[in-house]
């Protein structure tokens, strides 16, 4: 495949940042402090939203591997969903209902549905992107070239669904800032179509069922591995992107201006090492490469310990940010090797099943940090609003960028050095792979016992 090609499939990945920061970000804020929406409403909805979020993922990955047209499995959830899911964006921020009006319930009611619709058509549209990239680039220098490129364009669309979106709004209002997101999550993800290819051969297989699908799944031991090692990665994320506006504003006396450009220099500084990681897990492999950044992010976590200024902090950041570019970059590339593995067990490319199931997963290291979060910040006396908290919060919120994620790091580090699928064993597994393909082209390939 050309570069223009694989540079114009990785171009979804800023549709996909851009548009589910943008919502995660901003739209409790929008319904409760703009719309007046009661808080209460706004957490029922969002609780039974979290679980529909989280179940949807293997359920809409099984529908895909599942799927058999004329066009593809991925490719059709992407050219046809892909306009309502603009829709469907522009009207969580275009509500027709006002709670002036009396209109409270009808609000309740319409932003129950719209939330739960948007992710659904999200997820089927990117889950299914997604699900493209190790059926699209089967060896691993085109995979670790891909996830890079992919990278370079998730990280401005982190930066822009979080820090554009306040000036966009505050300048032309809410509406337009939706259809504006909107547009451009749509360009994007069309110029991704362009990119885009299947092979047909795959659509042959013949698919399993749910209940097979997920017995196959959960059986894959190097997949446990990368569940356990992915989950710590994703909890360490949340956990310091939480943390961070606590610790600049109370441990570093920091304003809103000086928290974002120590957040936008974490960032800034990976995209220039996505170029490098590509590099050295072309040459070292991706599970060795992976091993690297977990050590790496971790050691680049210390400082936080001791800096106690703004000079501190950005320099702090900007070493994460070698270590970050990695682990954004090199996890796609293990669950790649695991869906070639499952093949030769089952026969079926099913990208769907374990890109869904690892959704579901890594659902749960928003609650755990939660979790963890908020009762530390309890037990540390932590009171809203004093202008100075008590040294034991603090120190509590050095450690919860610290110590918590280290430890969350040092499990993925271990996970990550049993996970099987590398050197001798990945080669061969590479190998059979090759050869089943050619036999599936060839249309002679039995399937195998179950």
């Amino acid at each position: 495949m050309s570069r223009t090609r694989m540079i114009a499939y990785s171009a979804g990945s800023l549709a996909a940042a851009l548009s589910y920061q943008c919502f995660g970000t901003y739209v409790q804020f929008f319904y409760i402090d703009v719309l007046k929406l009661a808080a209460g409403w706004v957490g029922v909805a969002m609780v039974v939203y979290g679980i529909w979020n989280a179940f949807n993922d293997p359920l809409a990955g099984q529908i895909s591997d599942r799927t058999r047209t004329r066009w593809g499995r991925r490719i059709p959830y992407i050219a046809f969903g892909t306009l309502p899911l603009i829709l469907c964006f522009i009207l969580v921020w275009t509500p027709p209902f006002r709670t002036e009006r009396g209109q409270a319930l009808w609000l309740f009611v319409y932003f129950f549905l719209i939330i739960h619709l948007f992710d659904t058509l999200w997820t089927f549209v990117i889950l299914n992107w997604t699900a493209l990239f190790p059926e699209m680039f089967p060896d691993l220098r085109q995979r670790a070239e891909v996830s890079g490129w992919r990278q370079f364009f998730s990280i401005p669309g982190l930066i822009l669904g979080i820090a554009l979106p306040p000036m966009v709004y505050g300048s032309l209002g809410w509406p337009w800032m939706g259809i504006i997101f909107g547009l451009i999550t749509g360009i994007f993800l069309y110029i991704s179509l362009w990119g885009s290819r299947e092979h047909p051969e795959f659509q042959r297989d013949e698919p399993l069922s749910f209940r097979e699908a997920l017995r196959a799944t959960l059986a894959n031991r190097a997949f446990r591995l990368f569940l356990v090692a992915n989950l710590c990665i994703q909890f360490t994320f949340v956990m310091l992107t939480a943390t961070t506006p606590f610790y600049a504003k109370y441990v570093l006396g920091l304003g809103d201006a000086e928290t974002s450009a120590m957040l936008g220099a974490v960032f800034v500084t990976a995209l220039p090492f996505l170029y490098l990681w590509t590099k050295v897990a072309q040459r070292f492999g991706s599970r060795q490469a992976l091993l690297a950044a977990l050590g790496l992010f971790a050691v680049a976590l210390l400082p936080f310990l001791a800096i106690r200024d703004f000079r501190g902090a950005i320099a702090a950041t900007t070493g994460m940010g070698a270590g970050l570019a990695g682990l954004l970059m090199l996890t796609d590339l293990l669950i790649a090797d695991v869906v070639d593995e499952d093949e030769l067990g089952t026969g079926v490319r099913r990208e769907g099943m374990y890109f869904g199931m690892n959704g579901f997963v890594i659902r749960f290291a928003v609650s755990i940090q939660s979790l963890i979060l908020t009762q530390t910040l309890r037990a540390s006396g932590y009171v809203p609003d004093l202008p100075s908290q008590p040294g034991s919060v603090l120190l509590g919120l050095r450690l919860l960028m610290t110590a918590v994620p280290i430890i969350a790091l040092a499990i993925a580090f271990l996970a990550t050095r049993a996970y099987p699928l590398h050197g001798d064993r990945l080669v061969q597994v590479k190998a059979r792979v090759m050869r089943l393909h050619e036999e599936k082209r060839a249309g002679r390939v039995p399937r195998p016992a179950r």
